[in-house]
């Protein structure tokens, strides 16, 4: 979040700099541009002024070593030319005023008029900065001064300007880079752990607390509504999972001493009928003895929170006997097939609780005659050939105390499922329910 928030802020600051900074940097061209014309312009002036003297008493070698001398000093060609286009004068041999440069100042000059600067001193402009100045004025217009400026110094002043504006513009933003990381530390420092408090608490750790102490006051008020909130929930399951479990240990003595007097009466029946009853008394017993087991066992399941790797192969090793026993008693053919060193996170009670009761479920209720377990990377299936579910009852199978309507007559509590599939989810997989055509195929996801 704090890279996300500077790569919002530094473009931002960036921006602005740039607003700044480039009407600044055109004005130090112009400026710059500006000077050196004045002072070429000053320079042809007067040169115009000399030139105009020297034609009147057909005098010019003093004006050609003017320009000489000029031209050695600043390295700038100086160039008299005539109102026929003629050169009179010119410190350097090879001047041509019919040059594309020189030619719409000299026209204008010519007609009696001073050019305006054509020139800008932007540094990618390469050429050179053109001054013509009319010698006479208006109609007297008998000659012109060209002065042909080399701009590397005026190129070169402006890229210092710039970087000296660029390091003013940078300091700054530099500076407000600097405030804002600590700054925004500060700032995100309780969203952070927020965060880390919330993935905690997701994860069923309903211990951890966010911090109250550090960042901004709105920041620490949520985490104190965050912290309280957490406290609400951990004393609703709390006080949810004691009354489950005390309710479970309550209810054990009265029910076997409901059994017990329901096996005593046994003795005391006579008829086909009252024997009958009878047995539908202790059947309903021993059911609600399951169902306390199972809720018992539910309780205990939801307070384990650790996962930790197992290797299949030594879990099926394990298990794999009983399995075969209770296969051999329904007449069921079960086959394990499982590629040698996988590894998954095994959830909270027992990847193999998860698969004794996916394999029972198969062997018992399915009405199959083959069942195959089997994996993969990453992934476990319990498939039977048997009858299998429709698409709205594996939609049901995995909620609590569901059964299907053909085993309503079967011993089973209807929460067997639905605990496995949480306790899958708790590990960071999934439990699903897929059409095997025939039968069903029970698919355990987890991370390897």
């Amino acid at each position: 979040m704090l890279r996300r928030l500077l790569v919002i802020t530094v473009p931002l600051l960036v921006a602005l700099v740039a607003a700044l900074g480039i009407p600044l940097a055109s004005a130090v061209v112009q400026r710059e541009t500006q000077s050196t014309y004045l002072d070429r312009l000053g320079d042809a002036s007067r040169f115009a002024s000399l030139a105009e003297s020297a034609l009147q008493s057909d005098r010019t070698e003093l004006l050609r070593d003017e320009f000489d001398r000029y031209d050695d000093v600043y390295g700038i060609t100086v160039a008299l030319v005539s109102a026929d286009r003629s050169v009179l004068i010119t410190s350097r041999n090879g001047f041509d005023p019919r040059d594309d440069l020189v030619e719409g100042g000299l026209s204008a000059a010519l007609s009696g008029y001073s050019p305006p600067a054509g020139y800008s001193g932007w540094p990618w402009r390469a050429g050179p900065m053109v001054v013509v100045e009319p010698v006479g004025r208006d109609s007297e217009v008998v000659a012109a001064v060209v002065t042909i400026s080399p701009t590397g110094a005026l190129r070169g002043e402006v890229l210092r300007q710039w970087g000296l504006l660029a390091l003013a513009g940078l300091a700054p933003m530099l500076a407000v880079v600097a405030a804002a990381w600590p700054m925004s530390r500060w700032v995100l420092r309780p969203v952070r752990r927020l965060d880390e408090a919330t993935a905690a608490v997701a994860q069923g750790n309903l211990e951890v607390r966010a911090d109250e102490v550090g960042g901004p006051p709105e920041l620490r008020r949520l985490a104190r509504s965050f912290n309280t909130m957490v406290d609400v929930v951990g004393r609703a399951l709390t006080r949810q999972k004691a009354f489950v479990a005390d309710a479970s240990h309550q209810l054990r003595n009265p029910l076997a001493s409901l059994r017990l007097a329901v096996d005593n009466l046994e003795p005391h029946v006579a008829g086909e009928h009252a024997r009958e009853a009878h047995q539908i008394a202790v059947d309903e017993a021993e059911e609600m003895g399951r169902v306390l087991d199972t809720l018992l066992a539910a309780t205990r399941l939801d307070s384990a929170r650790d996962t930790e790797p197992v290797e299949i192969d030594q879990l099926l090793a394990t298990h794999r006997a009983g399995w075969q026993a209770l296969a051999h008693r329904a007449g069921v053919e079960l086959k394990v097939t499982v590629p040698p060193g996988l590894t998954m996170q095994e959830p909270p009670g027992g990847l193999g609780s998860v698969l004794d009761e996916l394999v029972s479920n198969a062997i018992r209720l399915a009405n199959a005659t083959e069942v195959v377990v089997t994996g993969s990377e990453g992934e476990l299936h319990v498939i039977d050939n048997g009858d299998g579910l429709s698409p709205g009852e594996r939609e049901q199978a995995l909620q609590r105390f569901w059964r299907a309507t053909k085993h309503q007559n079967v011993p089973g509590t209807g929460m067997g499922l639905a605990i496995c599939a949480e306790l899958i989810e708790s590990a960071g997989g999934s439990l699903t329910l897929h059409d095997a055509g025939p039968g069903l195929d029970v698919r355990v996801r987890l991370s390897a």
